[in-house]
């Protein structure tokens, strides 16, 4: 895995000039603070301040009442006089967005979330700001295709079934025998205790299908966590730990417990649920980073990792558990 000591902290591109339409628009620093966290200073120069600034009271002018004109009338002296921060503001806060887009255009930064911006200023009718942000993570995977899978057999043994029976005999576990016979099953809605097998085996297999999907899902992430670099942003797992915070609360709540019993068990869950957490965030980058190499998209409304997962899927190599 990548470590902070093999990180060039600290290290900056050089300071240039973003040029557009031959038209220097502003300039750019970036630093890198860590492997996921950049931060960009930015000076935005005096004619495009201008520029803003023409537009902003142009409309401004449009609207503005001054004493002594007709709304739209007041000449460019007269709303400088009365509206001259105003129009400062509104300028700066059109000017951030749109510099900041090009500087990560620029320097072909790949953000996850909006930035952090802090030092805003104007002075000689330049503006200065900075922005903080994290990117998405580099992630260096080795072989994804070809992944040994153990396939586990879905099929209900008549010695499981037994088992249900026994759980049922023993009243679900209430300690009460209870005879299982053609007149238990009919109390169940089924004709006879023969329909009531046929039954129980076709849930079992459902169930167990669908806990061996889940392991075979879970071999392939295994894998891919064991066989890729990255780093992730700590920003984004604290996003995922919030959401898995709320979904076990949600989870609690539903078994009855009170809110104030849950509130003296969150550092305790907070411990515990960072490290899924940070798993999910780096298995989404994972994925993303696969997509990517196979040129596979994710259209609106489908699922990045059953796709992929999907994928893998089909490369995989499958072997019977007997075989592993």
């Amino acid at each position: 895995m990548f470590t902070d000591a093999c990180l060039p902290v600290g290290r900056f591109h050089e300071w240039q000039p973003y040029k557009r339409e031959d038209a220097i628009i502003m300039k750019v620093e970036v630093k890198k603070i860590d492997a996921t966290k950049r931060e960009l200073k930015f000076e935005v120069p005096r004619e495009r301040v201008t520029k803003k600034l023409e537009e902003v009271y142009n409309d401004l002018g449009k609207q503005a009442e001054v004493k002594g004109f007709r709304p739209g009338k007041a000449p460019r002296h007269v709303l400088e006089a009365n509206y001259s921060k105003l129009a400062q503001e509104e300028a700066i806060k059109k000017l951030i967005p749109e510099v900041y887009q090009e500087g990560i255009q620029k320097e072909a930064l790949n953000p996850i979330d909006l930035p952090e911006i802090n030092d805003v200023s104007f002075k000689d009718g330049i503006v200065f700001f900075t922005a903080r942000l994290d990117v998405k993570p580099e992630v260096k995977i080795k072989n994804y295709k070809g992944i040994k899978i153990a396939k586990k057999d879905s099929q209900v043994t008549d010695e499981e079934i037994d088992k249900t029976f026994e759980f049922f005999k023993q009243g679900q576990g209430q300690g009460k025998e209870v005879p299982i016979d053609d007149a238990f099953a009919k109390s169940l809605g089924y004709a006879s205790l023969q329909d009531f097998r046929t039954s129980l085996r076709r849930q079992l297999e459902i169930d167990k299908d669908r806990q061996n999907r889940m392991d075979v899902e879970n071999q392939v992430m295994d894998y891919l966590m064991k066989n890729t670099d990255i780093i992730v942003p700590e920003s984004a797992v604290n996003r995922q730990l919030e959401h898995l915070m709320e979904d076990t609360k949600q989870r609690l709540r539903t078994q009855g417990l009170k809110d104030e019993d849950i509130t003296k068990r969150e550092d305790e869950m907070r411990k515990d649920l960072h490290k899924s957490a940070e798993r999910d965030i780096k298995v989404y980058f994972i994925l993303d980073k696969i997509a990517e190499l196979e040129n596979i998209t994710v259209e609106k409304g489908e699922n990045l990792f059953h796709k992929i997962i999907g994928f893998l899927l089909k490369e995989a190599n499958w072997v019977s558990e007997a075989k592993t």
